[in-house]
């Protein structure tokens, strides 16, 4: 069964809501990921909360030491983005882009070099706006994707 991994730390509220209605419709397992509780507005059963403990990336490793083949993970996390795709996990961000071989390395990179620039004081915060574009291209991303794992699922039962 396709199991729905929420790296939940850092997830917009409109993706997690979404999610747990989109998920429940499908009847797929729904499962938030993070090392506190996120508030849910909505009491639905296809979905649980894991609290993993404050060590540092305690959440990207249970992530990648459960997740399965055929499961779909969403995360903001290009470092365990990089972990799972390297395992064959279907990946993407709460924007709608999803991360495979072929373009996951440059994200990884580009990751890195921005993250020296601050580091250095280079470059200035940046302020992350999530709009209903976003939102939008999210949802067909995750729409096309989840479709496509679900068409491998019963293929793979036939």
């Amino acid at each position: 069964m396709i199991t729905v991994w929420i790296d939940a730390d850092s997830c917009p509220k409109t993706v997690r809501q979404y999610l747990v209605s989109y998920t429940e419709k499908l009847s797929l397992k729904l499962f938030f990921v993070a090392n506190h509780e996120i508030p849910q507005d909505e009491k639905h059963s296809n979905f649980k909360m894991i609290i993993c403990n404050k060590e540092s990336q305690a959440a990207d490793d249970y992530i990648v030491n459960n997740v399965s083949e055929n499961d779909l993970v969403v995360t903001r996390d290009i470092p365990l983005a990089d972990r799972l795709v390297n395992k064959n996990i279907c990946v993407m961000n709460d924007r709608g882009t999803l991360y495979t071989k072929e373009n996951i390395k440059q994200r990884l990179s580009e990751r890195d070099f921005n993250l020296q620039l601050a580091q250095i004081g280079l470059c200035g915060t940046k302020k992350s706006y999530y709009g209903k574009k976003e939102f939008s291209e999210f949802a067909n991303c995750f729409d096309k994707q989840i479709h496509a794992l679900i068409r491998n699922e019963s293929l793979k039962h036939k």
